[in-house]
């Protein structure tokens, strides 16, 4: 039998499965407060500066009275005026960290599989994460957010990749819905966090302790029987299978697999990222996903650090900046499963509406009215949390098994660029008051575009390996317009071989 029908008699989403996406949909909440912890914790109260003169030698110098009772890094190190760039770097390193994370740990994860690449992610960014509490200084907080970043992006990668190949593939989109929807319900509960907890080193330490329960619940878990199965351990990929129906409650069934078209020598050159650029189909796929995951993350990232420019209690505006996406996911769960919307038209249009609420925020009041433009940005945080969540998704059901987590790596590498960027993209208001929702608005209508161009993966099979993605038959169930431009690459590519 092949994977998806070993899936089907063992179980697709069976108890043990349900057991164990539990446990990696809670981890969402601790990365949540790890990606938006600077929001609070670098949180700028209202100040002023005063004139003191000193009564020995009459100097006068200049003291900073901070007018609202918040501990932050802010207050602690003083960082304003020149000194507040410092607060947007230590976003922007966390970003970048877990950028570096992505080009490290995905590839590494498909080399020597997801159990240990995500193990040792997780205990380090919990490790690291204590090291952000605890830094006497703004330099080693820098530090600490960079390498807390490293780690988060190589271990949220491969989780979010073992909630899918934990089960059966018509259960991915749910999976991936669910991770990302308790995503957003950290965030809200991270801003819930922060008002209870108002020292920022408590809130820093508070917020990091889940991460040690999880690592502990997490070590348990299995590796990914898909990952065996396209590395040619068969065997072992049976026997977790075979484990899976037992705890399912199917008794002991014998599983065997058929052997994979590309494992017949498993010590030989694994694919990688290297197969994503040679690759004529994987090549145009990367591109554009590249480039729609890097306008997500803009957008996403923008508009949620964004909540701490409004005026009013950042705490609530926090919470609601999560709490808008959960309608988002009920949403695209429904789009992505009709067969007139699918994934990618789904996607593109969540994209392009929320690139025009962010352009609609321009001609509209800032505040005081139903249609403003603090409830227009909540409405394209909305559609921006469908897109980023069909994604995911969409992403993992367009690489075959053997690049799957490297192509995730590649861009969610590009997705951590826009991370980098988006802390500043608020700051941008000192050009004009309507330049961060401009760019905003540009990214997501020009990524939906783009999003026209791939496949649709609606009730197609997933490949497995690169023989399989290539082969004329499979091929021919993409949609033809789009089979026929990835065939053209497919023959340049062929022709140019043979030159």
């Amino acid at each position: 039998m092949d994977l998806e029908e070993a899936f089907q008699v063992v179980g697709e989403f069976g108890r043990h499965q349900k057991r164990m996406i539990t446990i990696l949909v809670f981890l969402q909440i601790y990365m949540a407060c790890q990606s938006m912890l600077i929001i609070l914790v670098g949180a700028v109260p209202e100040y002023h500066l005063e004139l003191v003169t000193d009564g020995v030698d009459g100097d006068i110098t200049q003291s900073v009275k901070f007018t609202e009772d918040v501990s932050s890094i802010v207050t602690e190190w003083n960082l304003i005026k020149h000194q507040a760039y410092k607060v947007n770097l230590a976003g922007s390193l966390f970003f970048a960290g877990v950028l570096i994370g992505n080009v490290l740990f995905g590839p590494l994860s498909d080399k020597i599989g997801r159990k240990p690449v995500f193990l040792t992610g997780l205990f380090f960014e919990v490790l690291f994460g204590y090291g952000t509490a605890l830094a006497p200084t703004y330099e080693l907080f820098a530090v600490s957010r960079l390498l807390v970043g490293l780690m988060n992006g190589g271990m949220a990668l491969v989780c979010f990749v073992l909630t899918q190949e934990y089960v059966g593939k018509s259960y991915w989109a749910m999976t991936g819905t669910l991770t990302n929807m308790t995503f957003a319900v950290g965030i809200a509960l991270f801003g819930a966090l922060g008002y209870y907890v108002r020292p920022w080193r408590n809130l820093a330490t508070v917020a990091n302790c889940p991460g040690l329960l999880l690592f502990l619940l997490c070590v348990n878990l299995p590796e990914s029987p898909r990952w065996l199965y396209s590395r040619g351990h068969k065997e072992q990929a049976e026997d977790i299978l075979q484990d899976f129906a037992l705890r399912n409650g199917k008794g002991r069934i014998i599983v065997k697999l058929r052997r994979a078209v590309s494992t017949s020598a498993p010590d030989a050159a694994s694919p990688g990222v290297f197969q994503l650029v040679t690759h004529p189909i994987l090549r145009w796929r990367t591109v554009v996903l590249m480039y729609v995951w890097y306008a997500c993350s803009l957008v996403y990232y923008g508009l949620t650090l964004n909540a701490s420019e409004d005026k009013g209690n950042r705490y609530l505006s926090v919470a609601m900046y999560g709490l808008v996406e959960l309608p988002a996911y009920p949403l695209c769960m429904y789009f992505i499963n009709k067969q007139w919307a699918g994934r990618r038209k789904s996607l593109a249009n969540f994209l392009v509406f929320a690139g025009v609420s962010c352009l609609l925020t321009m001609v509209v009041p800032a505040s005081g009215s139903l249609l403003s433009a603090t409830s227009l940005a909540l409405v394209g945080k909305l559609m921006v949390s469908a897109a980023f969540n069909i994604v995911y998704v969409y992403t993992s059901e367009l690489y075959p098994t053997v690049v799957r987590n490297a192509g995730l790596g590649v861009c969610s590498m590009s997705c951590r660029v826009g991370g980098i960027l988006a802390p500043f993209v608020p700051s941008m208001k000192s050009l004009h008051a309507s330049m961060p929702f401009m760019v905003f608005c540009l990214s997501g209508i020009s990524a939906g575009c783009l999003g026209l161009l791939l496949p649709e993966t609606l009730n197609k099979p997933a490949a497995e390996t690169l023989d399989e993605l290539s082969s004329p038959t499979y091929q021919r169930i993409l949609e033809p317009q789009v089979h026929l431009l990835e065939e053209k690459h497919l023959i340049d590519h062929n022709g140019a071989d043979s030159d």
